[in-house]
């Protein structure tokens, strides 16, 4: 483990150089794990461990986007994580995409601080991945869909079909990474994803679908699942931990990223989402699992609209 030196990001400008895909390797990923909430700390030992054990993972980062959060804390913190922490500029959830030097893999994990996966099911999702890389993967999915009562687009879930994949849990190539950062036509709806503080996976699926005009992969969790520590309506999880996401308001957060499909298509003059059908699993619903009366059990199993 080592504590990388402040990043700045260049790769906007003419002194970004896109990596040869001859010294990327292909069988394994990266794993980035997005930190902010120092509460989250704690966790990120058993998470970072998690995806370490996976055979598919080649390095584990922790991009660390809390610019209040001492020196001498992520020093101390590198010291019990199986991952290299990188700090970022600043706050900006763009980060999570930049397409840091350190990355030496074609196939990027991004993910959060409060969710973890057996090792076995990032295997599993690596292994889907590769099968079709030009598409985004993962356990978590949500919808778009155009309500036409008010006449606009929506944020939902659908049991049925999906097309957006959450950064709880999404592979990606490198190649969008650098198309999602550094591409001129998405400067304006990375300027919305740091106004509005959220919406930056909705913007690379916009881009992924862009690319390949297909739909994202949703893959079912194997063996022991998907913990979702951060999910508000586990039992057993401090409220530190499970209420500091963005989504711990569950309405108001559902309206912005409403807000956030409807700017998107507004700046880019289009709508490129495409719906997947959940080929790959038997339901469309949450992988995610909580602690509720004393048991693991799925945390969601509600309509979601």
């Amino acid at each position: 483990c080592k504590l990388l030196h402040d990043n700045e990001v260049h790769c906007e400008s003419t002194n970004h150089t896109s990596p040869d895909p001859a010294t990327l390797r292909s069988d394994q990923m990266t794993v980035i794990i997005n930190g902010y909430s120092e509460h989250r700390i704690p966790l990120l030992q058993s998470i970072t461990a998690a995806y370490a054990a996976s055979p598919s993972v080649a390095a584990v980062v922790l991009l660390w986007c809390n610019p209040s959060t001492s020196h001498q804390t992520l020093a101390h913190l590198t010291q019990n994580l199986s991952a290299a922490v990188l700090r970022a500029p600043s706050s900006s959830l763009n980060h999570r995409f930049h397409p840091w030097e350190i990355i030496k893999t074609r196939g990027v994990l991004i993910c959060d601080d409060d969710v973890e996966p057996d090792p076995n099911s990032v295997s599993f999702a690596f292994a889907v991945w590769r099968s079709d890389p030009d598409r985004a993967v993962g356990f978590f999915a949500r919808s778009h869909a155009y309500d036409v009562a008010s006449k606009t687009w929506i944020y939902t879930m659908e049991r049925g079909k999906y097309s957006i994949i959450l950064t709880k849990f999404m592979i990606v190539s490198i190649k969008h990474l650098e198309k999602y950062s550094c591409d001129e036509q998405y400067a304006d709806a990375r300027k919305i994803v740091d106004e509005m503080n959220n919406c930056e996976d909705i913007l690379m699926n916009f881009v992924v679908a862009e690319e390949n005009r297909k739909g994202p992969v949703l893959v079912g969790a194997k063996d022991g699942g998907v913990r979702d520590y951060g999910d508000a309506r586990n039992d057993g999880v401090s409220e530190g931990v499970k209420e500091v996401g963005l989504s711990s308001r569950r309405g108001e957060h559902r309206k912005r990223r409403g807000n956030c499909i409807r700017e998107f298509h507004r700046v880019l003059g289009k709508m490129p989402l495409k719906y997947s059908y959940g080929k790959l699993v038997d339901d469309v619903g949450e992988q995610g699992l909580c602690e509720m009366g004393g048991k693991l059990v799925l945390c969601d199993n509600q309509d979601f609209r």
